[in-house]
């Protein structure tokens, strides 16, 4: 089924009064209270708006069967097809057709206000579609007259960066704050917070004192004043010097 075939209905109301409109005198428009038998309806049932492509279709029928009373086409709104009456917001003109090239302009008022106002926004919505429909028609047509976005520089503009804060913030991201190495080269892990650092116990319960340091040293580490600090051992009593050539000289013979 082709988009054209499809009829969409767009608002039904459930009471509605159709009056004789006599002729307008004037270019100033339609007005109901001073002219129209409003306590004197010739026809009472129900609305119905439908689409169809483009054109809106504004169709009284009868509520019980269904029975269409009749229909206004609407090509364009706000337009001869439909209008509104100059002292009240509940009524207004429609130009309807039979068919068969005759018209006639007839009244139709809504009991409620409300309803007069969703008939009004159903016609407006309908034909801001089809304004949409139109223009995306005319842009498939014509691409090269579609407008362009332009993101070029105009004259004299220009454009500010900031190094002095991109710097800033890299340095800050990239250099981590080096820590304090301890003796050998080892990284020296902070205390836990709250904790003081204590000397390893020994067995018996002692400590060793605070100014010997660790004396294991670690495969590959370099010797630092702390291992040298250690006491050495006494080198040995060197032997008294002995001429060897005195021994050849006592000797007899």
């Amino acid at each position: 089924m082709e988009e054209e075939d499809y009829e969409a209905v767009l608002c039904v109301k459930p009471a509605v009064h159709v009056y004789r409109v006599p002729p307008r005198a004037s270019n100033r428009g339609y007005r109901c209270a001073a002219e129209w038998q409003l306590d004197q309806p010739a026809w009472s049932g129900r609305l119905r708006i439908t689409a169809k492509g483009k054109t809106a279709f504004i169709k009284l029928e009868d509520k019980t069967s269904g029975e269409l009373f009749a229909q206004a086409p609407v090509e364009q709104f706000p337009g001869i097809a439909v209008e509104s009456v100059t002292d009240s917001s509940r009524y207004f003109v429609l130009r309807i057709e039979d068919g068969n090239g005759r018209r006639a302009f007839i009244g139709v008022g809504f009991v409620d206000r409300g309803d007069a106002f969703d008939f009004n926004v159903a016609l407006q919505d309908h034909f801001k579609w089809v304004k949409q429909q139109n223009e995306l028609a005319k842009q498939a047509e014509n691409p090269d007259q579609a407008p362009k976005l332009d993101l070029g520089f105009k004259e004299g503009q220009t454009i500010k960066l900031n190094i002095a804060n991109m710097k800033k913030k890299e340095g800050a991201a990239g250099n981590p704050r080096p820590r304090p190495a301890g003796p050998g080269g080892l990284s020296l892990l902070p205390p836990p917070p709250g904790g003081k650092s204590s000397m390893p116990t020994l067995p018996s319960g002692e400590q060793l004192p605070s100014s010997h340091p660790t004396p294991t040293q670690l495969p590959g580490t370099p010797i630092t004043d702390s291992l040298l600090s250690w006491p050495q051992p006494a080198a040995a009593p060197s032997a008294p010097a002995t001429d060897v050539w005195g021994d050849f000289s006592k000797a007899s013979g």
